[in-house]
């Protein structure tokens, strides 16, 4: 079962001659959390695995995130009856997701640290990413709720916001896969240290604090949705873009023709148009009815399609056009909005959903071991394998 092999040969091939490469320019990032991540990495001791910090960081943000969905599993508790999640989840959110960005941060610097820098340690930090993004907008919806006539942000103004965060970490990759350099997003940094400050501040101050007009009439959730699709239209997108743009100048570019430039974004993008579909025209409203099961699809649905990206960026091999995620789902939204389900559709979802988080969970662990046992290491040791 845990045997399948998900990575092809020319695949593994390529991760043999994998090199790294990656630009931080956020000053944020350089000027003030480098420093601090420098003297944190000093109490880590020298014999823990490098993806050990990675993978628990990561196990911080998943229990956080089923922390707060059992205290709010339809995000309106802080809405509609403030004071059903305890003000110390929100003090642990901040704890843990500060702890996970430490890790996060450090575990690169440890595996230099330790001279034990190998492709799966970046794969498994960016696929483990790619995951997480979603899970932290997840629990992030908690602390606005969902519209109440008054305040709060609605389940469709929660699907663009996860649509957005999710469209910006692909197109850091998409630029990776066609530059070969890694530039790391500003969003990153500053979007983990938003989230840490919103915890602390619903926490000391109640969620009440989300429910007041703080500027000109807005809402600090307006001004947040409000920053976001600036940051990303305005800055991210366009950055992208003037990167592949000046690598094509310079000459430099891993893909000659568009066909291939461009195919990464296939798969994605008819993901996020087949569950825009679903969303605009499903008759028993969908989003609304399960928001948070509909939106940890998408997430580990994503998760999933980029995590496929990933590989053949680092391995130096073409992605398939299509990723087989979207044949069920396709079926699944086309019974869903021509009436077929009828009453089964949130059934569907809920099926649908575990589909894709056991398939993606199978793939995690397979490729985990498909190339740890091709690079001759363990995924949580630092220790070499027998060769058999």
């Amino acid at each position: 079962m845990w045997r399948w092999r998900y990575v092809s040969g020319r695949q593994l091939l390529g991760f043999r001659h994998y090199k790294y490469s990656a630009v931080d320019t956020n000053p944020l990032s350089v000027y003030i959390m480098q420093p601090i991540w420098n003297k944190i990495i000093k109490i880590v001791p020298l014999w823990i695995a490098p993806n050990l910090l990675t993978f628990s960081g990561f196990v911080m943000i998943l229990f956080n995130y089923f922390l707060i969905s059992f205290y709010d599993w339809d995000y309106t508790a802080s809405g509609t009856s403030p004071g059903l999640v305890p003000t110390w989840v929100w003090l642990f959110s901040a704890f843990t997701t500060f702890c996970a960005y430490a890790l996060d941060s450090i575990d690169g610097k440890h595996a230099r640290r330790t001279q034990s820098s190998t492709p799966l340690g970046e794969l498994f930090d960016h696929g483990l990413d790619s995951w997480a993004t979603s899970i932290f907008v997840l629990s992030f919806f908690s602390v606005c709720s969902c519209d109440n006539g008054k305040t709060g942000v609605s389940v469709y103004t929660m699907y663009i916001y996860l649509s957005i965060v999710l469209f910006n970490f692909m197109c850091s990759h998409w630029e990776k896969y066609n530059t070969g350099v890694l530039f790391l997003p500003w969003g990153y940094d500053i979007s983990q240290v938003v989230l840490i400050a919103a915890y602390l501040l619903t926490g000391t101050v109640g969620v009440e604090v989300w429910q007041k007009p703080l500027l000109f009439g807005y809402y600090i959730t307006d001004l947040l949705v409000i920053l976001l699709i600036g940051f990303s239209l305005f800055l991210s997108f366009p950055q992208t873009l003037y990167n592949i743009h000046r690598a094509h100048l310079k000459k430099t570019l891993k893909n000659d023709s568009l066909y291939e430039g461009l195919l990464p974004l296939v798969s994605p993008l008819l993901l996020f148009v087949l569950l825009t579909v679903w969303v605009v025209l499903s008759p028993s409203n969908i989003l609304a009815k399960q928001p948070r099961l509909f939106l940890w699809m998408v997430g580990v649905a994503f998760s999933n399609v980029i995590c496929k990206v990933i590989i053949c960026q680092m391995s130096s091999t073409r992605p398939e056009l299509l990723h087989w995620f979207l044949f069920p789902l396709a079926l699944v939204v086309g019974a869903a909005i021509s009436g077929l389900l009828g009453g089964m559709e949130e059934a569907a979802l809920g099926a649908f959903t575990a589909l894709v988080t056991a398939a993606h969970l199978h793939f995690g662990v397979c490729v985990g071991r498909q190339l740890s046992e091709h690079l001759n290491i363990y995924i949580f040791s630092l220790k070499k394998r027998v060769q058999e």
